[in-house]
């Protein structure tokens, strides 16, 4: 019954996913925090390498990772993609399917209803 409760409390909480430059992630997090549509957002320094427009690139980049209820992905997506320098930006939205149940029900109180 645990496990159950876990999985149900889990399946309304996301992770998303989103690179961007430096000099943009700090005021990012914070646009997304003010707004409480995320409860969290870890700011890692990260390297990628792939191709844009047929041309290999290699940038230092920040990844964001941002915790909130999986009903406001939407708005949180929106949102990054109105403020995101990229013209093309990465934007994931990964399920969370279990976790620890006192985390859980603070990103859910951390972020607004939607």
């Amino acid at each position: 019954m645990e496990r159950e409760h876990q999985a149900q409390q889990g399946a309304e909480i996301c992770v998303i996913w989103s690179t961007v430059p430096p000099s943009r992630s700090e005021d990012l997090a914070q646009r997304l925090l003010e707004k409480n549509l995320v409860a969290c957002v870890s700011i890692l320094p990260v390297r990628s390498l792939y191709r844009w427009k047929g041309e290999a690139c290699d940038d230092r980049e920040h990844l964001l990772i941002m915790k909130t209820r999986r009903e406001l992905a939407d708005a949180v997506i929106r949102t990054l993609k109105g403020m995101h320098p990229y013209e093309v930006p990465e934007i994931i939205v990964l399920p969370v399917t279990a976790g620890h149940l006192p985390y859980l029900a603070w990103v859910k109180g951390e972020t607004r209803e939607p």
